[in-house]
């Protein structure tokens, strides 16, 4: 039998930005910027480790490419968590999940609790990721939610060089400094302190047919945002809608879910392996075709620049442009960047194209994080983003062996068109199957 919702989708729509919202871009801005941290702290320290416990370099590429394997459980099981137990709360168990196995690294005693620790934090880290997405999707306004995507993807973003500049600065300190590093990015469970500014989504408790606490959150928001800027318009009218399947991977069987799942493993698979071959392998390749290690660091980290202006590019465009399309061409000047900085080793050209990657990259990664869950209704949007996300995560397992082989049997050029490849795939997939969100939106309404 068809049921009335609750609306609150309409309700949370025509709300305008308010206190509420922006202490939520800080809360997710806060977890991200440890995510960003976290994330690198292990190739940061493994120079110094492998040395001290004698370990191979095989041992270091052994825990990097399990890292990716967490990376996929932690997402798939924080989509099922969030579906069960509401986007706020996994948010929080997720968020402390990382920190405080990051907080067990710092005592870890040889190369295989450093495996195991790392795996495990990974796991949360991907977990976090995906719930803060789903949760920016359902608390923002859809004209502005690809907006805010972007800005907290800013400020997360600079976790990296934060983390970078600490590392560079401790870990020389000492034999067991290395171990600050870790404890640095524990500091993500700080995030407690936003928890009881934050409301669970209310598009999650309709979808679980918790009407009335639906109804609950929406009258607080909405009393709060009328207090801050007086009265609000009319929100549109409930639509009549037919109960779909309930969360879980039965869902797979429906085609509405399993056709946007494989579409977004795609667009996440060749991200996944286009990001992290040229990040993880431009400074190697460069020094082996001739450069010095020590210029082909400096023009990485030039390049590195382009990164948190990405994100703001994508601020810019994301909801004035069909996301779908800013996805494509995103996708097609990175792969182009991508060759060219693979065919020159004049030093301005190198860091010009890598800079491009770099700001093309980080767009395309804001876009897609606010694209992803637009492709599902609220029951399938949190396991859908999750498992698009974790096989594309899962993918870099095998990534860093093709493009080794590539290298290896074909040289240097090759594995430059193997990652313009990877881009070039990804923008196709979108501009030939991928729904335009705007358009979606306006001709289905959400079922709940």
């Amino acid at each position: 039998m068809p049921h009335s919702a609750t609306n609150s989708a309409n309700r949370l729509d025509r709300l305008p930005i308010s206190k509420f919202h922006k202490i939520t871009i800080g809360a997710l801005a806060f977890a991200y910027f440890f995510e960003f941290a976290d994330i690198n702290t292990f190739a940061i320290t493994a120079p110094k480790v492998r040395v001290q416990w004698g370990s191979d370099v095989s041992h270091i590429a052994y825990v990097t490419s399990l890292s990716f394997v967490g990376m996929f459980l932690g997402s798939v099981v924080a989509g099922a968590l969030a579906d069960r137990l509401g986007r706020k709360r996994t948010l929080t168990l997720t968020t402390m999940w990382f920190s405080v196995w990051s907080l067990a690294t710092v005592f870890a005693w040889d190369m295989l609790s450093m495996g195991v620790f790392r795996v495990l934090t990974s796991a949360g880290l991907s977990a976090m990721t995906v719930v803060a997405v789903v949760y920016l999707n359902e608390m923002f306004p859809k004209a502005q939610r690809g907006k805010y995507q972007a800005y907290v993807i800013v400020i997360g973003i600079c976790g990296t060089p934060a983390t970078n500049l600490i590392a560079s600065l401790v870990v020389p300190l000492g034999e067991q400094t290395w171990r600050l590093v870790y404890l640095w990015g524990a500091l993500g469970v700080l995030f407690l302190l936003f928890l009881r500014r934050l409301a669970e989504s209310p598009q999650w408790l309709e979808s679980r047919g918790r009407h009335d606490e639906a109804e609950t959150v929406l009258r607080g928001l909405e009393a709060e945002v009328t207090a801050e800027h007086g009265e609000l318009p009319a929100a549109a009218a409930p639509v009549e809608t037919e109960p779909t399947a309930k969360p879980g991977l039965r869902m797979l069987k429906e085609k509405r879910f399993l056709f946007p799942t494989i579409l977004l493993s795609v667009l996440w698979i060749t991200q996944t392996i286009g990001f992290f071959g040229f990040s993880s392998w431009a400074p190697t390749l460069l020094a082996a075709e001739g450069v010095s290690v020590e210029d082909s660091i400096f023009f990485v980290a030039l390049t590195t620049v382009g990164a948190p202006l990405g994100s703001l590019l994508a601020a810019l465009v994301t909801d004035r442009f069909e996301r779908k399309w800013c996805l494509v061409l995103f996708g097609l000047v990175i792969a182009g960047s991508g060759l060219l900085y693979g065919l020159t080793f004049v030093p301005v050209m190198v860091v010009v194209f890598g800079f491009m990657v770099n700001l093309f990259e980080r767009g395309y990664t804001a876009l897609a994080y606010a694209y992803s869950p637009e492709l599902f209704d609220t029951r399938g949007r949190s396991l859908g983003t999750s498992i698009s996300y974790g096989i594309g995560r899962l993918s870099n397992a095998a990534g860093p062996l093709i493009i080794a082989a590539l290298y290896s049997g074909f040289g240097y050029m090759t594995v430059f068109y193997f990652i313009a490849g990877t881009w070039i795939t990804g923008a196709l997939a979108l501009a030939i199957f991928g729904p335009a969100t705007r358009k979606l939106h306006q001709q289905t309404p959400e079922p709940v």
